[in-house]
């Protein structure tokens, strides 16, 4: 079983980056699509990101294409969120996520993290 720890998040002003980190333990990470979700204040959790094992597809919410890349580094099993041009609607708790399928769309996914706050000011 994998774990995921979130770290990268923070307060950022509108415009900003900020780059996400996830790093996985245990040995399947590799073999694991990845990905991000956020959570805003009042609102439901959305899928925001997800990349497949190899790194050779990704998928994105259309409110953060052009903006937002992801990317992993399997031999440090870390996924990263590289979050560009933020936007306050961007503010949100952003949470690390892993799963069999890459577009991450099953009812239960296979692992989640604690989450990282992210804040965007004006």
């Amino acid at each position: 079983q994998v774990q995921l720890v979130e770290s990268g998040g923070g307060l950022v002003q509108a415009g900003g980056s900020l780059r996400l980190s996830c790093a996985a333990s245990g040995r399947t990470f590799s073999r694991l699509a990845m990905g991000w979700f956020r959570q805003a204040p009042g609102k439901e959790r959305e899928f925001v990101a997800s990349i497949n094992w190899s790194g050779g597809s990704t998928y994105y919410a259309d409110s953060v294409k052009g903006r937002f890349t992801i990317s992993r580094d399997n031999a440090k099993n870390t996924v990263y969120l590289q979050m560009s041009s933020l936007k306050r609607e961007d503010t949100a708790v952003y949470y690390c996520a892993a799963d069999r399928v890459a577009t991450m769309n099953r009812a239960v996914l296979d692992a989640w993290g604690q989450g990282t706050q992210v804040t965007v000011s004006s």
